[in-house]
This record gives C-alpha cells, sequence and structure tokens, in this order.
C-alpha cells in the first residue's frame, strides 16, 4: 500500500502569495495513492519495501498539475514506497511561497521553486538555507504572446506598449530581456501586473502578456476567436521565447534546506527520494498518457485536453537530459545569475554551496540501468481541444 499522501493547499494557507507562472488550477482533497507499482519500460523494477519509511513533504510550487507529473508518477508506480520514503506532497497556490515554506526550520524538507526565486530568498533571508540538489527542468518555459497585428516579435518591440507579467518573481526573464533591449520598465513601457490567466491579452487590454508554453500559451489556443467562433491559432500571434533571447533563467528545480541535510542520515534519505522522482520523470517521458491521468486524478480544474498538452510540453523541458536528469548545467547556473545580478534581482553571485550535485549523481549511479538522458526523445503531438477540456 502507498504510503505517499497529499495534504490540502489550506495546510499551508497563511504563507504569502507567490506568483508560480502556472496558475489555473485548484488542489485536490486529501488522497491517498492506490494504484498498485508496475514496471514500465526503461524503468528499474521496484526494491523490496523496506520495514520503515523516512517521513518527508514535498512542496510544490502550484496546484496540481501536469508540471508535476513526474512526482505522482513516482507515486502511481510505488517508486517512492521502494526506496523506503514515506511522502506527503503539499500543493502550492495563490498564498504560498515555495521558498519561504521551504526555508522555515520546521518547514517541508523537498521544496519545488524557481532558481532565481531562491536565490532572491536566500539574501533576502539570512536564515534561508535552501540548496538546489536536482535541476529538473533543463530549460525555461516562459514566453511572451501578442497577437500578430501587435508586430511584437523581439523585447525592443515593447517600447511604448503595456506589457503583461506576472509579480512574485516570475517577471525576470521579462524585464531582464526588456532591459537588455535598452527598456526600462516606467520609463519605456508600461508594465502591468497580469492575473494567472490570459484574460488581459484575450480582452485586448494589454499588447503582450508573459505566458508559459505549457500553460497560459494553450489557454490562447483554447479559447474562440469570437469574429470567427474558431479557436485562435499560432498563425495569429507573435511569441517570444526567453531561450532564445539570452535571459532565459532555470525554473522547477529540487531543494533542501543545508541544516537539514546536514543531519545524520539526511543525504541517504534525500538520494532515494531523487532516486525515485527520476524514476517518476523517466515514466512521464516513455508513458505521457498515464501521467495525464495520474495529474487529472489529483483534482486539478483544468481539463484532460490541457493537462495532456501540459504533459506535451513539459517533457522537452526535461528531456533530453544531457548529463543526466537533476545535474546541473553549469553554463545556466551562471547564466541565471548573471541575468539575476544584471536585472537586479540579487547583488552578487551567491556562494559555490548554493548548489549541489552529489545527491543527484548517487540517485543516478542507482538506476545505472535506467536511461536518465533521454537523448533520443522527440516530442509528441496533441490536439488543442475547446476550453483544455
Amino acid at each position: 500500500m502507498h504510503r505517499t499522501r497529499f495534504l490540502a493547499l489550506a495546510a499551508t494557507a497563511g504563507i504569502l502569495i507567490t506568483a508560480c507562472t502556472t496558475g489555473g488550477g485548484t488542489s485536490a482533497a486529501p488522497t491517498t495513492a492506490s494504484t498498485a507499482p508496475s514496471t514500465p519500460a526503461g524503468s528499474a523494477p521496484p526494491a523490496s519495501q523496506p520495514a520503515e519509511a523516512a517521513a518527508v513533504r514535498l512542496q510544490l510550487q502550484w496546484a496540481p498539475q501536469a508540471q508535476f507529473a513526474g512526482y505522482f508518477a513516482a507515486v502511481e508506480q510505488g517508486y517512492y514506497d521502494a526506496a523506503g520514503i514515506d511522502l506527503t506532497i503539499v500543493p502550492g497556490g495563490p498564498d504560498v511561497i515555495p521558498q519561504a515554506a521551504g526555508s522555515a526550520a520546521d518547514g517541508p524538507e523537498f521544496t519545488i521553486s524557481w532558481v532565481p526565486k531562491v536565490l532572491e530568498a536566500r539574501i533576502g533571508n539570512p536564515a534561508s538555507d535552501l540548496v538546489n540538489i536536482a535541476q529538473i527542468f533543463q530549460r525555461s518555459g516562459t514566453l511572451s504572446v501578442s497577437w500578430k497585428e501587435s508586430n511584437i516579435t523581439k523585447p525592443a518591440d515593447f517600447a511604448g506598449k503595456k506589457v503583461g507579467v506576472w509579480d512574485f518573481g516570475n517577471e525576470f526573464e521579462v524585464t531582464a530581456a526588456a532591459k537588455k533591449a535598452g527598456l526600462e520598465a516606467g520609463t519605456d513601457y508600461e508594465k502591468v501586473i497580469q492575473p494567472f490567466d490570459m484574460t488581459l491579452l484575450l480582452s485586448k487590454q494589454i499588447d503582450v502578456a508573459e505566458a508559459m508554453i505549457y500553460n497560459e500559451y494553450a489557454q490562447v489556443l483554447e479559447a474562440a476567436n469570437p469574429e470567427t467562433g474558431q479557436l485562435y491559432q499560432p498563425t495569429d500571434l507573435n511569441v517570444i521565447n526567453y531561450n532564445d533571447e539570452g535571459t532565459a533563467m532555470l525554473q522547477d528545480a529540487i531543494f533542501a534546506r543545508a541544516s537539514w541535510l546536514s543531519e545524520a542520515g539526511n543525504e541517504d534519505i534525500a538520494t532515494n527520494f531523487l532516486k525515485a522522482s527520476f524514476q517518476g520523470w523517466v515514466y512521464c517521458r516513455d508513458q505521457p498518457a498515464d501521467c495525464i491521468q495520474y495529474t487529472v486524478d489529483q483534482g486539478s480544474t483544468l481539463g484532460a485536453g490541457h493537462q495532456a498538452w501540459m504533459m506535451n510540453e513539459i517533457n522537452p523541458l526535461v528531456w533530453p537530459a544531457p548529463n543526466g536528469i537533476g545535474i546541473m548545467d553549469a553554463a545556466q547556473w551562471q547564466q541565471t545569475v548573471d541575468v539575476s545580478i544584471g536585472a537586479g534581482i540579487i547583488k552578487e553571485a551567491p556562494p559555490a554551496d548554493a548548489y549541489r550535485t552529489d545527491l543527484a549523481e548517487a540517485a543516478l549511479a542507482a538506476l545505472a540501468d535506467v536511461d536518465t538522458k533521454g537523448e533520443s526523445f522527440v516530442k509528441g503531438t496533441v490536439e488543442v481541444t475547446a476550453g483544455g477540456n
């Protein structure tokens, strides 16, 4: 029987808001996974169940959705059980700052957050000792989306425009790209704080909107053009991808407190947690349809069609992982640091111990018979559905 538990969003209410760039879902009521373990193609078979499991918590960055499908899969496939992990998954949401929750002395042992947010938190909160122990997303999913007739094809075109962004640290890539183009918010363009949807763009109250390729971009394509009654098409839009602009920053990573890791036995627990999590992401790469269903079962208000789009876009952010899933790309780390400094997010580079790779490397070593790089990964295709249903 799976020991993994899911806490209601209310469990973390009271911690102030964070934008997670993944809006649109709500947390599920507490549930306990019940799917029997199986062995997918390309995954190591679960080991025998340890006599006692280590009780730990994983703080999600947002409400359950396919952004976190690898962890749901690790639950359903029994990987955490086999690794001796008694895991409680704590949903995030609009009243949770994951990096703040994870920094608390009694906070969750593992936290999913974006790298620049944690760098900012470490400097703003001397008590924060969060360390990146596994870089899950190898690429950024941030876009800026505008209507074709706006002729906004690069950040320099923001001049004189109403530029939508999310707040709470989600806007860094957009504002950094604008600054790189010589534009300052409030002087050269109007920065408009968006809600966590695309209503301002759809109603043409702003010229360009921030969007995640796996979420809000699809929300536009799932909407009907009132002039034609047909769904909007990619040809109706211009898209700026920040991986192409040199200001992309590392996003979803797994963090743990250095103080917790320093306690006896906790590095082993972390390694086992990472091993199971990596297996979950391998499963979602190879069996995405199952992972879509696992996500829907967690109670997101976003429909199965939207989750299918999301899963199809999340996988290319994880795969291929040239050095193995979870291993930091030093060049991408440096770019994230440089952009953060240039954008005024942090004043100086973080210490060398702000990330470590040894735990992820140990987890990968335990998965030697598993394809943890995904070198042959090919992105699939999905059909856009009206309203994401």
